[in-house]
């Protein structure tokens, strides 16, 4: 199969984003880059919308690639006209957010972002760990982003999670980050 070929199944991917706070000037373009890249290649991404936080450029890039979207919101999200018609569940609390984003999901990503994107993937990633699911998850480590969660795998996860290196796992490039989530997917199922 060339890299450009959809994947056979499509593969449901929470994306986790912001381009909101300070960082890299960069997320933006990552985002997007992302965005087109999954979609082309026939997975579906579901992303959080929260506290007036939208991963827009992940958002508009998929859709414009043919991809398909879907938002887990609060109740004040208000969605810019630029992404009318995009599916969106509204729940009320941030535990039945992530709850949510863990039943659709079957691998999570995390693009370089605020701290609050990285506190819905652990949220995320607890919710599906108390469903009895261990979806894999994998870090977008440009500029080493998630240098620190790395450390953090390898001392923290290794003793209580067998397999932890499986389970979490860190990429270098957009390529790189989708054949890893690929083949961890294809592995699961």
């Amino acid at each position: 199969m060339s890299t450009m070929e959809p994947a056979a199944a499509a593969h449901v991917i929470a994306v986790f984003a912001s381009d909101r706070g300070p960082g890299d000037p960069e997320r933006a373009s990552i985002m997007s880059q992302t965005g087109t890249y999954f979609a082309k290649r026939g997975a579906s991404i579901v992303c959080l919308a929260e506290g007036g936080i939208i991963p827009v450029p992940l958002i508009t890039a998929a859709r414009a690639a043919g991809g398909q979207v879907r938002i887990v919101a609060d109740p004040g999200i208000t969605l810019p006209p630029a992404l009318a018609g995009v599916t969106m569940d509204i729940l009320p609390t941030r535990e039945e957010r992530l709850a949510r984003l863990s039943e659709l999901a079957e691998a999570y990503v995390a693009l370089p972002g605020s701290l609050a994107s990285a506190s819905a993937l652990f949220g995320t990633w607890a919710a599906a760990k108390a469903m009895g699911r261990t979806p894999p998850v994998v870090m977008l480590n440009r500029h080493r982003a998630y240098e620190v969660i790395r450390g953090y795998a390898a001392d923290v996860l290794s003793p209580g999670l067998p397999g932890h290196e499986r389970a979490v796992q860190f990429a270098d490039t957009i390529e790189d980050l989708w054949g890893r989530l690929s083949r961890l997917i294809s592995e699961a199922r």
